[in-house]
């Protein structure tokens, strides 16, 4: 006998479009993604002037909120220091400011919103700016080598350097996409499939898992991987 699985509407892991105009006779599309996105925003901007306002009147006796702002700094600065060595001063900022982005984003799903994230058009978009920013370094310290280095160790081997040059973006940004699309997915299946009784407390662990931990780690390997492609073309 063979088994259907029915999924019910409630199941629904999609992005939809939530207000539509025109612009130049063609259609635009503000989408789940699109708020999800200008929410994560408000909220880091916000966060962004209370750190400064309280680093403005830091004490010597810090409270909480300087604490975390004081420990958020010292993590990125070992983070980076670890990775792009002297020169990590140079691309702290950039790090700092992608690592809270994603960061908030894949958090996002605590909030109830779809992680933008889990949208490719946002994560491919990361990755061809670490993709801008790394081909600019290769050309300003490497010059000619730049190109040249594709050739290396054998000029038959272009074609698969180029490929490999090409692919960086497209692969941290598929990891980030895939990662996180597959926790919506999960929690969808969840909150649609089952009973509302089982939806009592065992989606908190789900969420855990799905939102927190796995956010955090892809937050990680992204800008790692982007620190990586960054310093390889400082040597």
């Amino acid at each position: 006998m063979g088994m259907n699985l029915v999924i019910r509407p409630e199941a629904d892991f999609s992005i939809h479009g939530v207000l539509k105009y025109s612009i130049g006779g063609q259609e635009v599309w503000i989408t789940t993604t699109t708020i999800g996105m200008v929410i994560v925003s408000i909220i880091i901007l916000v966060l962004a002037f209370m750190a400064k306002k309280t680093m403005e009147n830091a004490t010597d006796v810090p409270g909480t909120f300087q604490n975390i702002i004081e420990l958020g700094v010292e993590m990125l600065e070992k983070m980076t220091q670890g990775i792009l060595g002297p020169n990590a001063k140079k691309f702290a900022n950039y790090i700092g400011t992608i690592f809270l982005f994603i960061l908030f984003c894949n958090l996002s799903g605590l909030l109830g919103l779809r992680a933008p994230t889990a949208d490719f058009g946002v994560t491919f978009l990361l990755g061809m700016f670490t993709f801008a920013i790394v081909q600019y370094q290769g050309l300003k310290n490497r010059k000619l080598r730049h190109f040249t280095s594709l050739f290396e160790p054998i000029p038959v081997l272009f074609p698969i350097n180029l490929i490999g040059e090409v692919a960086n973006p497209v692969s941290i940004s598929l990891r980030l996409f895939a990662n996180l699309l597959s926790g919506v997915i999960i929690m969808a299946l969840w909150y649609g499939m089952l009973p509302i009784f089982v939806n009592i407390g065992i989606p908190a662990a789900l969420h855990v898992y799905c939102d927190l931990f796995s956010g955090c780690i892809q937050t990680y390997v992204f800008c790692m991987l982007t620190m990586v492609y960054i310093n390889d073309k400082l040597e």
